[in-house]
């Protein structure tokens, strides 16, 4: 919108806010100004081109806007002349307190041009200095951006590359595929000119914001839609990944029991939400923080970028724009009764969550994880063990956009299961199904190592031994492709390797196999793997395999579910994988071992589970 009217101005001097927005140009072609002469100041070509060397979208868009005013002058019959000189290193440093702005304003005064800006604190300056101004604001977008034809109602995200077809994944979270929606491959120039689009949108939407705006990549929150694009030297190539949520929940909408209901909603403040990418965590925080807000409480979030879709009565913090110790000065300040923090990645996140939930804010995380377990093993490395239960006390796992798990995290001080001398008390941290109260993993110190052992229901596990045998084993497949480990006395182990590889392990005259016990402080006998005891022979796990166009799936008894597994093509081991709880293991068709099993089903070959 032109705040002050001017259908003909015969001298115009535009700041670097102007060029960038491309205003000039737009008002030309629709002959609501008419220059005879237009002044670009170097100041402001120095600025596009510094920009453009850090390979950031604006440098781009501003140098094509001046090479846009070239070709019109000629066709509208105007002059384009470049004046002034270009910035000092102080002016270049001190750009972001006004130095460059003075150069450009002094300049628009030694020319008596008019000054062309859509800075309002430059057309104020201005304005106070005497010089003439023109104040242009952005205009409202009216067109439909071209990404928005990629979109129907099942589109969750578009994905563009150059030299390739679009792609989108259509579905809900957990029930999605991944499918070409464009015949035609887009050219670089076509992406470019689209990322362009989608910048100029963005810079005069009032619903839009450049989130991030670094060398080779640039994220951006355009109303409901989180679009990133990458280019080179960043990527191989231009790329735009555009996402949009498709759904959006309510509390009631998760058929929560009453005493989970009652967990989050009056006990829980320490909650992690977890699981895989694009299964619904965003939108289960959506329908939390909601919640919490309707019940009068003061939410806040923490976002980068800025995407969760919320009420207006939730404010929403940037993490980018801000460093851990402001954010945290601001929402202590700000006193909320809880804040959701959105993807925490980085080492910074974890300790801006622990350090805000121990001040006693109410805290909702979402954690990127594959198992319920794995979201609190990111906190091992990071805090003390035995404050992890004082910042974290429920863990929930989403997966296919429910709630498949939750556990609760306590702090006792106990002998964990498997020991049995009163003298190895220690503190555990404990985590159970929250739904049954069943033990589901220990976390404890074991010497100098923080260990994580699962509880299985049922089995009487020495929790030394196993640890034990799995240092042990861990130190011998660094040395050969396979190995077991069994305790056998107080201070003797044995080791089961493949026979082509025994008199490596017991090098000559038995030299290496005396370093590694000194090295492990323990006797240790080298036997054949076909002697170990309940051999694999004895313990083959049945299975069926299920191939698709990228994955095979290994689909195995349910007595086999989170358990360990051994898969062998003839005599050989191929991979040792770990089955989900629902007993499966899936790996792509495109790695080693996958391509290994492949040619394995399609020769005929004999394919072995057994558990490890």
């Amino acid at each position: 919108m032109v705040t002050k009217k001017a259908k003909k101005e015969l001298c115009m001097l535009p700041d670097t806010s102007v060029i960038v927005e491309g205003l000039l140009s737009r008002l030309i072609e629709k002959n609501e100004i008419a220059p005879t002469t237009i002044y670009i100041p170097e100041a402001v070509i120095a600025e596009l081109e510094a920009q453009a060397n850090k390979n950031r979208e604006v440098g781009y868009l501003g140098l094509e806007e001046v090479r846009k005013l070239r070709k019109l002058a000629k066709k509208k019959k105007f002059t384009i002349s470049f004046v002034g000189v270009r910035p000092s290193e102080f002016q270049i440093r001190r750009a972001k307190e006004g130095e460059i702005d003075s150069l450009i304003r002094d300049l628009a005064g030694e020319l008596k041009a008019t000054l062309v800006s859509a800075d309002k604190v430059q057309s104020l300056v201005a304005e106070c200095k005497g010089t003439n101004v023109i104040l242009y604001e952005a205009e409202k977008i009216e067109t439909k951006l071209k990404l928005e034809e990629y979109f129907d109602k099942k589109t969750m995200s578009v994905h563009i590359r150059e030299d390739r077809q679009i792609f989108a994944k259509k579905g809900k979270p957990g029930n999605w595929e991944f499918k070409a929606i464009t015949r035609k491959a887009l050219s670089r120039t076509d992406i470019q000119n689209l990322a362009k689009e989608i910048i100029e949108t963005t810079k005069r939407s009032p619903k839009g914001y450049i989130e991030l705006d670094r060398r080779g990549s640039t994220i951006i929150q355009l109303e409901r839609c989180r679009i990133v694009i990458t280019r080179p030297p960043f990527s191989d190539g231009y790329e735009i990944t555009a996402v949009r949520p498709i759904a959006k929940l309510s509390l009631p909408d998760y058929k929560l029991s009453e005493k989970l209901k009652k967990r989050i909603l009056e006990q829980a403040e320490g909650i992690l939400v977890s699981g895989a990418p694009g299964n619904g965590k965003s939108t289960f925080a959506v329908a939390l923080a909601e919640t919490y807000a309707k019940q009068g409480k003061v939410v806040k979030t923490l976002e980068a970028p800025r995407d969760l879709e919320l009420d207006e009565q939730i404010t929403q913090y940037s993490i980018s724009q801000g460093s851990p110790a402001e954010l945290q000065d601001i929402l202590l300040l700000t006193r909320p009764d809880y804040t959701i923090f959105d993807e925490m990645r980085k080492t910074e996140d974890f300790h801006l969550f622990s350090d805000l939930r121990l001040s006693g804010v109410g805290m909702v995380g979402i954690v990127h994880a594959t198992q319920t377990i794995d979201a609190i093993q990111r906190f091992l490395s990071r805090l003390e063990l035995g404050v992890i239960p004082h910042v974290v006390d429920t863990v929930i796992f989403i997966e296919a956009g429910k709630i498949q798990e939750v556990y609760s995290v306590s702090l006792d001080v106990k002998v964990p299961t498997g020991m049995s001398e009163a003298d190895l008390a220690r503190p555990v941290v404990s985590i159970r199904d929250f739904e049954t109260d069943k033990l589901k993993f220990e976390i404890y110190t074991f010497g100098e190592q923080t260990v994580v052992i699962p509880i299985k229901e049922g089995q009487k596990t020495d929790s030394i031994t196993q640890l034990a045998e799995e240092q042990i084993r861990k130190i011998f497949e660094r040395h050969t492709e396979i190995a077991k480990a069994e305790i056998v006395g107080p201070n003797r182990a044995a080791i089961y390797v493949p026979s082509h590889a025994k008199a490596g392990i017991i090098g000559k005259n038995g030299s290496r196999i005396e370093e590694f016990e000194k090295q492990l402080g323990l006797s240790i006998d080298v036997r054949d793997l076909e002697e170990i005891p309940d051999s694999n022979n004895h313990k083959e796990l049945p299975f069926h395999v299920k191939v698709t166009k990228k994955s095979i799936s290994f689909i195995l008894d349910e007595s086999a579910a989170n358990t360990d597994v051994d898969i062998y093509i003839g005599e050989d081991c191929v991979v040792h994988a770990h089955a989900s709880k629902h007993a499966i293991i899936k790996m792509t068709k495109t790695n080693f071992t996958g391509k290994q099993i492949l040619a394995a089903l399609n020769k005929g070959k004999d394919i072995f589970c057994y558990p490890k």
